[in-house]
């Protein structure tokens, strides 16, 4: 059991926050009047307060907000939960979806200090149930979901550059995240394997997703080289994934046999290549994802084998 000690917002990302009144939490987008609000699994940042006065101890005069945080509360040790814990404060519920961050530019408290508690001791949450929040009201731990973490990246020059919608990457996202799967990053980049590799590099080994969905780069177009990157950054393969979806898609489509796709491991990470039109990855998804999740138990060791 914990006890909110403030509500902080900022009306302008890069500011620092400061103390509210009260939070008004909307379902699946953040705090009203926030900022960081959105469509994203960093919906709401939470922090100890114990860790705050530990970090005050030190010389370094802060106040609520300073760090960045949303919610300061008092008896709950946030960086030692596991993502998908679910925190309840009255009617707002929020599942945490990140430990800690990297930070890509250093704060005003790093400058005065050195050093930041964030990174390490803050963690983020998307909201499940709204409802308000105020200092005094109690928080605590009421459940665990298990879900995987998805890395969603649309490969497209036209898209990047603002000349074409993305339909393919949110449809990935509505249908992957009405099973066990939280999609924490959504990415549009351009069709070059440097950056593509550079990509999946980094949301296998630094954001450690459990699982990224391609979509795009998978035809004969000269430009179309997201197998290469996939390939480029694999430590084993898993062909049997993209050889379902071809042999599915077949029934579907001559064409089919124009894939490229590949589907590799590199680390504990399973990449996956989707077509790039909205129904093909529509119907790709859906042949998928009933054997997915057992995959990915496997690979991250929470599972036996397949045999049966």
């Amino acid at each position: 059991m914990g006890i909110v000690r403030a509500v902080c917002v900022s009306e302008k990302k890069g500011t620092a926050k400061h103390p509210v009144p009260q939070g008004e939490f909307v379902e699946d987008l953040g705090i009203a009047g926030d900022a960081h609000a959105g469509k994203w699994h960093r919906q709401v940042s939470l922090l100890s307060l114990e860790k705050i006065q530990e970090f005050g101890q030190r010389g370094a005069r802060v106040a609520f907000g300073d760090f960045g945080e949303n919610l300061v509360v008092e008896g709950i040790d946030f960086a030692s939960l596991p993502v998908g814990t679910v925190l309840s404060c009255g009617q707002v519920q929020l599942e945490v979806t990140q430990i800690g961050k990297e930070c890509h530019s250093h704060c005003a408290i790093f400058r005065q200090v050195g050093d930041c508690i964030m990174p390490r001791e803050g963690v983020f949450a998307k909201v499940l149930k709204g409802g308000t929040i105020r200092p005094g009201d109690s928080m605590e731990i009421t459940g665990q979901n298990h879900r995987f973490r998805v890395g969603v990246v649309t490969m497209s020059d036209k898209g990047a550059a603002g000349l074409r919608k993305d339909e393919s990457g949110p449809l990935i996202r509505r249908m992957v995240e009405a099973g066990p799967y939280l999609v924490v990053e959504q990415l549009l980049i351009h069709d070059e394997q440097a950056e593509i590799e550079q990509t999946l590099i980094r949301l296998c080994d630094r954001v450690g997703v459990d699982l990224i969905l391609t979509t795009g780069g998978t035809g004969f177009a000269p430009r179309d080289r997201t197998p290469e990157a996939t390939l480029a950054v694999a430590d084993r393969m898993a062909p049997g994934i993209a050889e379902a979806i071809r042999a599915y898609s077949m029934t579907i489509t001559k064409r089919a046999m124009l894939s490229r796709a590949v589907s590799a491991i590199r680390g504990k990470t399973l990449i996956i290549n989707l077509p790039g039109s909205p129904k093909a990855v529509a119907e790709s998804l859906e042949y998928i994802l009933p054997a997915l999740d057992h995959g990915l138990e496997v690979l991250a060791g929470e599972s036996g084998d397949c045999a049966r």
